[in-house]
């Protein structure tokens, strides 16, 4: 540890470090910021709360570094206060060509390679997925909505999205009971819910999109269809996002949450991983409905959506709201 970094510690002084955190990345020694992260970390068992830096550095290292370098960023256990998944942040700047050779096998192996394929990377049918979804979009998949990383934070807004536009009064229905779909959804939604200040509900209901929202407790509500790739890109990325204040899991995780939730409305996930051209029979099948009502919120994190299945003739309502 050099003797500037070391007096920068001691006196726990974060704006110096910030600065000090600039001007590694200006220079471009590597080597150094992860002597900065280590050192701020390692402060913290000191009464010295410099956890931000140990953030930042690692934070910066994962974004700006070489690959062979950036992937020192996993090394860092404590990942809690990054701006998303390190997964999500190394794919940013780096291909899966400069990444493989220096990612050990296991699960951060996976989640990258899943990073980039939904960039536009080529990965060996052959590499560990532990998502089991494979790494190759679906005919009725969208384009996810992809977060972009700079210096200091992320920005991942949401997907283009129908708006409800057509009335309807709802069907009053009585619910099924179907827990494990109910929690299906309540895990895809579960930052913002668990670590923000958001709420989540669904319901389950014979009949149609009017039935599951009665269900649901609902009266008066706005609809409209949508597709496939629109309600599947929502899903994802409300899974892949951390709300107001929750821990943001990144695209590749809300795609799987999207396929899962699927998986358990369907009765799928009884055979998981099942026949991939069996799955994409199941969703083409499926009707979907964007919804909202004259309460909604029209700030913040939202979500509304009818997933029906007209086979078993059983709808699923959903809805999610968090704020600041």
């Amino acid at each position: 540890m050099t003797d500037r970094l070391a007096d920068l510690v001691h006196r726990a002084d974060i704006d110096g470090l910030v600065r000090h955190v600039d001007a590694t990345c200006t220079s471009r020694d590597w080597h150094h910021l992860v002597e900065v992260r280590d050192a701020a970390r390692a402060a913290v068992s000191t009464g010295r709360q410099l956890w931000p830096i140990a953030t930042l550095a690692n934070h910066r290292l994962a974004l700006l570094a070489p690959a062979a370098h950036a992937v020192r960023a996993l090394e860092d256990g404590s990942r809690l206060f990054m701006p998303g998944p390190v997964s999500e942040i190394l794919a940013v700047h780096h291909d899966w060509e400069e990444l493989s050779p220096h990612l050990p096998p296991g699960h951060d192996r996976s989640l990258v390679a899943h990073e980039r394929a939904l960039r536009g990377d080529t990965i060996d049918p052959g590499e560990p997925d532990v998502l089991e979804i494979g790494w190759v979009r679906r005919a009725w998949e969208p384009e996810y909505a992809l977060a972009d990383y700079g210096d200091d934070g992320v920005d991942a807004p949401a997907p283009p999205a129908t708006a409800p536009v057509d009335a309807a009064r709802a069907v009053p229905a009585r619910a099924l009971d179907d827990p494990e779909t109910v929690n299906a959804f309540r895990r895809l939604v579960e930052p913002w819910t668990a670590q923000s200040n958001g709420t989540a509900e669904a319901a389950l209901a014979e009949g149609g999109a009017l039935e599951a929202l009665g269900a649901l407790g609902r009266t008066e509500v706005r609809l409209a269809a949508v597709g496939a790739a629109e309600a599947v890109s929502l899903l994802a990325w409300a899974a892949a996002s951390g709300g107001a204040h929750g821990k943001r899991r990144g695209a590749a995780t809300g795609r799987a949450e999207a396929w899962w939730l699927l998986a358990v409305f369907t009765g799928l996930d009884e055979d998981w991983p099942c026949d991939p051209e069996w799955f994409d029979e199941t969703v083409e099948s499926l009707e979907f409905h964007a919804w909202s009502h004259d309460g909604a919120p029209t700030t913040g994190w939202g979500l509304g959506l009818v997933v029906c299945d007209p086979t078993e003739g059983i709808s699923l309502a959903m809805a999610a709201s968090d704020h600041r």
